[in-house]
């Protein structure tokens, strides 16, 4: 094994996509860039910006690459991103390895013009799509998924009279999970799957107009939230102001947003389909106190997303709530570990143990989920090396069986550790003096009336899915 091992612990992130078109012709590189930053815990691999100009040439102007958003622009390079309209994107890849060629946002040059696209999730069927069209004479320049739907929305905008439209006859080819921003030379466009699995809302600060994944990101570039872009739905933004098109919306009560962004994916300050995600965490908590009460002194969560759940334990069952943990803001999710022999390094790198909240305590300790096991067990034998009597683990999530599809980077099958261990077994290898999961039954408390997809956790996936994992299929 090489001495420099790269380390990636939990669950890979989903991607995060920021667009903004300013009516008045000022730049929005910095906004972009701001909005992409606020987006930064949805991906950390590479990130880009792409803008034109809607007055003038309409050329675009386009930067990404490797690394976080702060690493791969300086003011300098925002400064030469000239336009008023323009998309972002962070990402963290499922499809597609990690590779610059892979960065987004995609910019690709047709007969019609420009068209720039920043995508979040992941397509069931892009393998079929992408040979269909490479038999057809595509080349394509990446292995992300994402380079099917940008060429699937280019040919169709030959064949119809506006990019919306384009974008709507796109839709009904590709299947799976998708929040979509596309800019043409006039236009912002924004796309949500009909099953609303990933998430995308629409921001407004004077005459500017965003897109973000997330609530959070709007907030962040000093934009007043306006509203949920709902599944299935297609808006666009003009000078003359904004359209919507449901036509490509389904039932209500097929509609599946991932659970999983509220348990973990996005921000504690965000709201997503009117379910605020901080108090959805909440609710988990103290559905998991209800389920798995304990004799103990102190409830603490492991950050980021563990710590609110963790509060809701502790409201609940009345044990006070405490801050066991420092963690270290500069580090990614995946760096380098100096020494084989550190087995712990991966983890007392982000993570450190306050000793003198833990000592002589039994500690119930809140997560939001356990992949393979190894970072709980190091977390755990840490509390218990800092003086914590007992270790009582709560899991804000199911156990994990089955693989996602739709974009969120759940390890195979073999990987899980839920797979082939029952809960008594995972408690005994990851050193816990108690362990519970999340009842699937009690996840719909956390989000109320939205449908929800919890494939990961049932195998009842919202669509039919591939009988392999599609994740690198294009590698």
């Amino acid at each position: 094994m090489d001495k420099f091992e790269k380390i990636t612990t939990g669950l890979g992130e989903e991607c995060g996509v920021f667009g903004a078109y300013d009516m008045d012709g000022g730049d929005v590189a910095p906004t972009i860039y701001y909005g992409l930053f606020a987006l930064q815990h949805r991906g950390q691999e590479s990130c880009g910006i792409a803008v034109t100009d809607t007055y003038g040439k309409r050329k675009v102007h386009s930067k990404k690459g490797l690394g976080l958003v702060n690493e791969v622009f300086d003011s300098e390079s925002l400064h030469a991103l000239k336009g008023n309209l323009g998309v972002g994107h962070v990402r963290y890849s499922t499809a597609g390895a990690s590779k610059a060629e892979n960065a987004m946002p995609l910019v690709i040059n047709y007969v019609k013009g420009v068209l720039a696209i920043a995508h979040n999730g992941n397509l069931t069927n892009a393998i079929e799509l992408r040979h269909e069209l490479e038999y057809t004479g595509a080349i394509f320049q990446t292995t992300i998924d994402s380079e099917v739907i940008a060429y699937h929305i280019a040919r169709e905008r030959l064949k119809v009279g506006k990019a919306e439209d384009a974008v709507k006859n796109a839709m009904m080819k590709i299947r799976g999970a998708y929040a979509l921003v596309v800019t043409s030379p006039r236009k912002m466009i924004g796309a949500r799957d009909p099953f609303g699995l990933k998430p995308l809302c629409i921001g407004k600060r004077d005459n500017t107009y965003f897109l973000a994944s997330e609530s959070c990101a709007v907030t962040a570039v000093g934009g007043e939230f306006v509203r949920d872009v709902e599944p299935g739905e297609i808006v666009s933004f003009t000078k003359h102001g904004i359209k919507s098109d449901m036509s490509m919306a389904i039932d209500k009560k097929r509609q599946a947003r991932c659970i999983f962004e509220y348990i973990y994916f996005a921000r504690m300050d965000s709201t997503i389909d009117q379910v605020n995600v901080y108090h959805s965490r909440i609710v988990a908590g103290k559905a998991l106190a209800k389920s798995y009460p304990v004799e103990a002194d102190l409830v603490v969560g492991v950050p980021d997303s563990g710590v609110v759940a963790a509060k809701g334990y502790s409201e609940e069952s009345g044990i006070p709530f405490g801050m066991a943990f420092h963690k270290n803001s500069y580090v990614g999710r995946t760096f380098i570990k100096p020494e084989q022999s550190e087995r712990e390094s991966s983890v007392k790198i982000k993570l450190n143990v306050i000793e003198e909240v833990v000592k002589g305590k039994r500690i119930v300790m809140v997560d939001d989920s356990i992949v393979r096991g190894t970072t709980c067990a190091n977390i755990i034998r840490m509390l218990k090396k800092a003086g914590a009597t007992e270790v009582h683990v709560r899991i804000s999530s199911p156990p994990f069986l089955y693989p996602c599809y739709f974009g969120t980077d759940v390890p195979s099958n073999e990987q899980l550790i839920a797979h082939s261990h029952t809960t008594e077994e995972i408690r005994r290898m990851i050193g816990a003096d108690s362990l519970g999961y999340m009842e699937v039954n009690k996840l719909k408390e956390m989000v109320g009336d939205l449908g929800y997809c919890d494939a990961c956790f049932t195998g009842n996936y919202p669509m039919e899915v591939p009988n392999k994992d599609i994740s690198h299929a294009f590698d």
